[in-house]
């Protein structure tokens, strides 16, 4: 009878795992078996992403990620439209295998997901309309209106650094500049790359002012419990470190090269 009831209760407990999403599967296997990396990005986020002439992405992510997909030997990518509130999220439903969308490392998110070892060092700038000369540092936004793109770094930073701010969150930092640019927010917290290019293609009336903020280092998420996954994209990138292609994509897409800055990171980051 003993023997009968722990045969049932080894066969449920199959049962159970076997219906549990695939959770307990590394994601490089998952990757390889289907021939396809499903890579996350927000498609709205340039210069790191955003639609081409044909409408599909193109950017300094979109680069990086079909990279990496041909190094750690998958044949196909496909993108996969989402934004910061949902990246996590999405993640560990698994709705996409990765995100490769300018997303910071912090410890919160690292409670939720794992990261991949740095690829990109990016930076908070403030901006301010064109004309505005009373917004300088960061102690000019106590008690105005900040603009930041809703389920980032930049939003959290609003709302526990800066004392009294109206904190006004926008679906992308387009919307945002757009509105600054229109007197609707007295300044938006915004990458210092995304900032300056969307400024410029859009032919927006606004500035950065002041120093950056602080500095963010981003990297690609994944699952929890794919080491072999993170093994294989850390290699990835830190062959495309040394052999140039990081240095190449992002002089295109970024205007700098972007290596020197992920070797100055202290080794814990790097």
């Amino acid at each position: 009878m003993r023997k009968g009831l722990a045969l049932l209760l080894t066969m449920a407990s199959a049962v159970l795992m076997g219906c549990s999403g695939g959770g307990s599967t590394d994601v490089l296997a998952d990757v390889r078996d289907s021939g396809t990396l499903r890579v996350a990005l927000t498609q709205a986020n340039p210069p790191l992403e955003l639609p081409g002439d044909d409408g599909k992405p193109v950017g300094y992510d979109v680069d990086v990620a079909h990279e990496v997909a041909r190094r750690i030997g998958v044949d196909n990518v496909e993108f996969v439209a989402s934004n910061f509130q949902s990246f996590i999220e999405g993640v560990r439903a698994e709705r996409f295998d990765i995100v490769i969308s300018g997303q910071t490392i912090t410890e919160e998110r690292k409670q939720q997901v794992s990261f991949s070892r740095p690829y990109q060092v990016n930076g908070v700038a403030i901006f301010v309309p064109s004309g505005d000369r009373s917004i300088g540092s960061l102690s000019d936004l106590e008690d105005k209106v900040v603009a930041v793109s809703a389920g980032t770094t930049q939003e959290q930073f609003a709302r526990e650094e800066i004392q009294g701010a109206q904190v006004k969150t926008y679906q992308n930092a387009t919307l945002g500049l757009t509105d600054l640019a229109r007197g609707n927010a007295d300044a938006m917290l915004v990458s210092r790359f995304q900032g300056s290019y969307l400024a410029k293609q859009n032919d927006l009336a606004v500035k950065p002012v002041g120093k950056l903020l602080e500095s963010e280092v981003n990297g690609m998420s994944f699952r929890k419990g794919s080491p072999a996954f993170k093994k294989e994209i850390d290699k990835a990138i830190a062959s495309m470190i040394a052999d140039g292609t990081l240095s190449r994509i992002s002089q295109q897409w970024l205007g700098l090269d972007m290596v020197p800055e992920l070797n100055a990171l202290p080794p814990e980051q790097g």
